[in-house]
């Protein structure tokens, strides 16, 4: 009798600390849910615009994956044109761009009851480069590279350039019409009007086919952004550009377009991100972190980053479009 009454006892302590111990468990729950924070974000992100931005874009999308694994940021490089494109129809989120929405665009959102809001990522110089096997050429003015690729001019040979130099044709690599770049080498160099476009000139909106089309020809030119150049300086050469009569040739350094001494190929570095989708949070959070990301992004690809104030003003922008 007195046997069972202490097994009894024990079967009741154990199921107090059974109790006792699920109440424990269940309050840990409660902490850890609070701990958590928000709900883990998922859904869609689609990015789209130009080559140039291309390479910072692909940096912070590689590392906001290992962030939200659950986020789905789809990347394309098809040239700031073409991103304006998707955008101004409402297809995409954000829309990378080497240069500033053209009016035209900025008409066609309306139309479509779309306001695209303009963030300045880094600041870049257009690059201006020739084979590392080319001996020849060091600099250029401005003048010089409006004969090399203006449809307007006879100049077909660098010796129609400098007479010093080979009487070689000149291989033109450029980037295509739906390329900021392009659009920006056209407004500052060749002042809108027309670029060569015959048999010794090849465009593309791939900078990576610019750059292996010049690295393989001694005689050939073209340009891009200077990440890409950055990337291939083994086999490229940067030409200097003397603006001006009485100017300097300047390179482009990360001093020099940070300064802007390296003009007029400076220019600063897009994304447009799309109002209305700021209301998903899976993009306001991307965009979030592309800006407390952008300087670190700009200076693992080559570009050059903005103050750090600049990107804060941006921030705070973003939370005031959000409703934040």
């Amino acid at each position: 009798m007195k046997s069972f009454k202490h097994l009894a006892l024990i079967f009741t302590l154990i199921l107090a600390l059974g109790a006792l111990a699920a109440c424990g468990s269940s309050e840990g729950e409660d902490t850890q849910s609070e701990t958590d924070g928000e709900e883990a974000l998922s859904g869609d992100v689609k990015v789209a615009g130009s080559s140039t931005v291309y390479p910072m874009a692909l940096y912070v999308q590689e590392r906001y994956a290992s962030k939200e694994q659950d986020v789905n940021v789809t990347l394309q490089s098809i040239g700031s044109g073409g991103g304006f494109e998707k955008a101004t129809k409402g297809e995409i989120d954000l829309s990378n761009a080497s240069r500033p929405i053209k009016e035209e665009e900025k008409k066609k959102a309306e139309e479509n009851d779309i306001n695209l809001h303009e963030l300045t990522l880094a600041y870049d110089g257009l690059t201006v480069a020739v084979s590392s096997e080319n001996d020849f050429v060091e600099n250029l003015t401005v003048e010089q590279l409006r004969k090399i690729f203006l449809d307007s001019s006879d100049a077909k040979k660098w010796s129609d350039i400098n007479p010093e130099w080979p009487e070689e044709t000149i291989k033109i690599f450029a980037p295509g019409h739906q390329s900021g770049t392009f659009d920006y080498f056209n407004e500052v160099i060749l002042e809108d009007n027309a670029m060569r476009e015959d048999g010794d000139v090849q465009t593309s909106e791939d900078d990576n086919t610019l750059v292996r089309g010049i690295k393989n020809s001694e005689y050939a030119i073209g340009f891009f952004g200077y990440a890409y150049y950055l990337q291939n300086e083994d086999s490229l050469k940067a030409l200097g550009i003397q603006n001006g009569e009485d100017a300097e040739p300047v390179k482009p350094t990360s001093d020099s377009i940070q300064s802007g001494e390296y003009e007029p190929l400076s220019r600063p570095l897009f994304t447009y991100v799309v109002e209305s989708a700021l209301e998903k949070p899976q993009v306001y959070d991307y965009t979030m972190y592309m800006l407390e990301n952008a300087g670190d992004a700009a200076k693992e690809v080559g570009y050059v980053a903005l103050p750090e104030e600049k990107y804060q003003e941006q921030i705070d922008k973003v939370k005031e479009l959000a409703g934040k």
